[in-house]
């Protein structure tokens, strides 16, 4: 790559991801406070992380994202093959096997990379198939391409990563022209069926090849307290998280002062419900600035997708974008009571080095697409 196409980068993009990940670091540096007797300890690791992904992320800017179209098939097969790790090497973790250690290293979660590998993958897959997604006899070979995952990782079990790669699935589908109405047709078909499956298993015990606790996760979050066991059980996280919300007002307690979080009432809030530590401790202002910062990554996000310069471009960018617009949605929906609990981290926000380092790659592969696009992006 020509040295000049620097300066086609998007600078705005890059400005507002870095305002996300300061953003990030100074929450994550209260949220942890009384986690560790080292009172930096997680800030510390997760600075190490954001360094590590910024060094991949410059890696996959420099190389031309065009060169993985020949290499897609291998890295679906990668992709497949470190989903397949986990079911026989991962640790357990919130009841699902997510994380592999090697040798005594930090252990990495595989499925974050997946999602990124996955989509470079597909991308490739749909472009080969551009004038053939208007039935769904020819939708048909996409649904087994992608479904080949999605049950690698509903085994582990983990049903929040599979809702990711569904979502991943009908944007790509959908940007590389497959019949909306068909589409449409079809996700709602999916919703009833799963609605009807789960009043089968909840009226009549019948088998859903979900754990338990899972299948209890998709219900209780509408009424917290009806978790059988007064709110003490599944719905707890969710009533926290509310109380914490709730607590934080306008403006907020302040930094190292939210007592839902430096008292700990507050599960898990470095990783699943740091948006509850935002709401808390900076109050609405803080929690709806965070989301205008995404809303406007996002936004530069489809701005150089439109400036791709070929499909491929395009389709990987949107993938990305599904990706990033689904942990943002169903993070901050769990924590406000809206979605399910299903334990995917909010992007570049949560702690976690694989989800950071796998979202700063994915930033990389935008940007990639970005300096090589049609036209200069202001």
């Amino acid at each position: 790559m020509e040295i000049k196409r620097l300066k086609l980068i998007d600078k705005s993009f890059i400005f507002i991801l870095l305002l996300i990940i300061v953003f990030g670091l100074v929450i994550l540096t209260s949220a942890t406070n009384s986690l560790n007797s080292d009172p930096h300890y997680y800030i510390k690791k997760q600075l190490l992380n954001v360094a590590i992904g910024i060094i991949l992320t410059t890696m996959v800017v420099f190389f031309d994202y065009v060169q993985f179209r020949r290499y897609s098939n291998s890295i679906y097969i990668v992709s497949l093959l470190l989903l397949l790790a986990i079911l026989i090497f991962g640790e357990e973790a919130k009841g699902s096997a997510r994380a592999i250690s090697i040798a005594g290293l930090p252990s990495i979660q595989p499925a974050e990379f997946a999602k990124v590998f996955i989509i470079i993958a597909f991308a490739d897959f749909l472009v080969k198939r551009q004038d053939e997604l208007k039935t769904l006899k020819q939708l048909l070979p996409c649904f087994i391409y992608m479904s080949v995952p999605i049950l690698l990782i509903l085994l582990q079990p983990d049903l929040g990563t599979g809702m990711v790669f569904i979502a991943i699935m009908i944007v790509m589908l959908y940007v590389a022209g497959a019949d909306a109405r068909l589409l449409t047709r079809l996700i709602a078909a999916g919703v009833l069926i799963i609605g009807i499956l789960l009043f089968l298993h909840i009226q009549f015990g019948m088998w859903l090849p979900l754990e338990e606790y899972q299948i209890k996760r998709l219900t209780v979050f509408a009424n917290p307290y009806e978790d059988g066991q007064g709110g003490r059980g599944l719905g707890w996280n969710t009533i926290q998280s509310l109380v914490a919300i709730g607590s934080g007002g306008l403006g907020g307690k302040g930094l190292f002062a939210g007592t839902q979080v430096q008292l700990n009432f507050l599960p898990e809030h470095h990783t699943d419900f740091i948006y509850a530590v935002i709401g808390e401790e900076l109050g609405f202002i803080g929690a709806a600035l965070l989301i205008v910062l995404f809303g406007l990554l996002l936004f530069r996000t489809v701005y150089i997708s439109y400036n791709a310069k070929d499909l491929y471009g395009v389709l990987v960018v949107m993938g990305i974008l599904a990706m990033w617009l689904f942990h943002i949605f169903e993070n901050i929906g769990m924590s406000i009571g809206l979605m399910p609990i299903t334990g995917i981290p909010l992007p570049f926000i949560s702690y976690g080095g694989s989800s950071m380092m796998a979202n700063l790659m994915a930033a990389g592969l935008v940007l990639s697409i970005n300096i090589r696009g049609k036209g200069l992006i202001f």
